[in-house]
């Protein structure tokens, strides 16, 4: 009996360790059929032929092999900036500096107000306080959480609104729906008056400090049957707030500025409080003069979109849009800086971009020769499979027009120091400029009457989840 038995698990044994055999080797390497969307052997013969050794493909392996792809796909011909004039140019003076951090948003739209500054009272180099703006941003951004987990407190955890809020409880990316309702709210102080630290410029530690402090508060309020969830959420706040002051500084209420002229000499010392600094310096309704236009190829043009929980203040504004045509927006875009008007101006920054030499032009890389095939995808389809989309914000202070007044190129002034790209500007070429600009805020006296009247429209509702509408860092 015991012997039957043996034998019995010797023979169940050999079975075994031949299933394993045949599916760790043999099976791979003699499977014809395989499962539906699999890569038969037969298949895998065919794929192989991809690479066929030749000198040319030996080359260029070797080479990818020690050397970037940037590096090896650079074009000769766009080595340099061949031409650097431009026919209308916006004055102003400085380059800002974000260093590490995702205000790219936030120093356009200051960049836009400051040329105005600067110009209006014939100033020296000027900035507005980055870091008090935002440190109310931050703030206000965690009690936009806070009352979303309390407004959605009914729906089940899985729900995709939830979902999203917990994901993405708080950052410090946005667009220029913020800049204007933290302005109009909390008002503005010159720099001097709140510096910027170490945390202000390297956000990353602090977002995730103040992300996990958020969540945690979410799941607090969802899980708590108190009636004051109110009271509950100005407790979390304020414990918001202490984190905020011990990395960025208290917000000044009150301050002194003296103003200088552009020989700085002093012209006037004053006390401001940040309302009147804002009122004084600035002195516009930055919530009602402005549109934001965007070129969406996926959408219907001429219609009005809403970003649903695309804000940075509770009780302000989603980011809302006119879609147009790029030549529509070029018109605008032309007429203000003809007026010596800047603009906050958003793009894919990333896409053809010599870092180094501030260009952004189609001919920068020629990727199909080095691998020796196509790139076809037009700007439609490439946001649609998420191949592109807007990324960074900068402030379009520059044109170049032909003797048509057609644009050949433009200029931005951007955000990552003067020693970056052509003296802390990005030069791009009007085609790039096609293909990969998404979206700019017009002041409305630069807007034709018939694209004004497209705003009346009831905005469609889109998710916050949408891929195109990340916020700009």
């Amino acid at each position: 009996m015991i012997s039957t038995i043996k034998k019995s698990l010797f023979i169940v044994s050999l079975t075994f360790w031949a299933t394993v055999s045949v599916a760790q080797t043999g099976n791979y390497a003699g499977r014809e059929q395989a499962k539906d969307g699999g890569i038969s052997s037969s298949m895998l013969e065919v794929i192989r032929t991809g690479y066929n050794a030749t000198p040319a493909e030996k080359a260029v392996k070797n080479a990818l092999s020690g050397t970037s792809i940037q590096v090896l796909a650079s074009t000769a011909e766009n080595s340099f900036i061949k031409d650097t004039h431009f026919s209308n140019v916006v004055k102003t003076k400085g380059i800002t500096n974000q260093m590490s951090s995702g205000r790219c948003w936030l120093f356009t739209g200051l960049n836009v107000l400051r040329a105005k500054v600067i110009a209006k009272y014939d100033m020296p180099k000027f900035e507005f306080s980055q870091n008090y703006i935002s440190f109310y941003d931050l703030l206000e951004k965690s009690n936009l959480f806070l009352q979303g987990i309390i407004d959605t407190k009914a729906l089940p955890f899985e729900d995709r609104n939830v979902d999203w809020l917990f994901k993405h409880p708080i950052g410090d990316g946005g667009q220029f729906t913020g800049v204007a309702n933290l302005i109009t709210k909390y008002g503005l102080v010159p720099k001097e008056a709140m510096p910027e630290t170490y945390q202000s410029t390297h956000t990353s530690d602090m977002r995730s400090i103040l992300s996990q402090k958020l969540r945690e508060f979410g799941l607090a309020l969802r899980d708590s049957n108190e009636k004051d969830l109110q009271g509950m959420k100005v407790k979390m706040l304020t414990e918001i707030y202490s984190i905020l002051t011990k990395c960025l500084g208290v917000p000044p209420t009150q301050f002194s500025y003296t103003r200088y002229d552009s020989k700085n000499v002093p012209v006037e010392t004053k006390e401001y409080t940040p309302a009147q600094f804002y009122k004084e310096f600035v002195a516009e309704d930055l919530e009602n003069n402005y549109i934001m236009v965007m070129n969406d190829p996926l959408r219907e043009y001429g219609k009005v979109y809403e970003i649903a929980y695309d804000r940075h203040v509770y009780d302000g504004q989603n980011w809302v849009y006119l879609n147009l045509p790029i030549e529509k927006i070029k018109e605008m875009a032309i007429a203000s800086i003809k007026d010596n008007t800047a603009l906050y101006f958003s793009c894919d920054v990333g896409k053809f971009q010599n870092r180094e030499l501030g260009l952004l032009d189609l001919n920068n890389y020629d990727y199909a020769s080095l691998f020796n095939t196509t790139f076809p995808m037009d700007k439609k389809q490439r946001v649609m499979t998420g191949a592109s989309g807007s990324s960074h914000a900068m402030t379009l202070i520059a044109v170049d027009l032909d003797e048509k007044g057609v644009a050949k190129k433009w200029m931005v002034e951007n955000s990552w120091g003067e020693r970056s790209g052509y003296r802390g500007n990005v030069i791009m070429t009007d085609e790039w400029f096609n293909e990969y600009m998404f979206r700019l805020v017009v002041e409305k006296k630069y807007v034709p009457k018939d694209v004004l009247k497209m705003m009346d429209q009831k905005p469609e509702l889109l998710p916050a989840w949408d891929p195109m509408y990340l916020d700009e860092d």
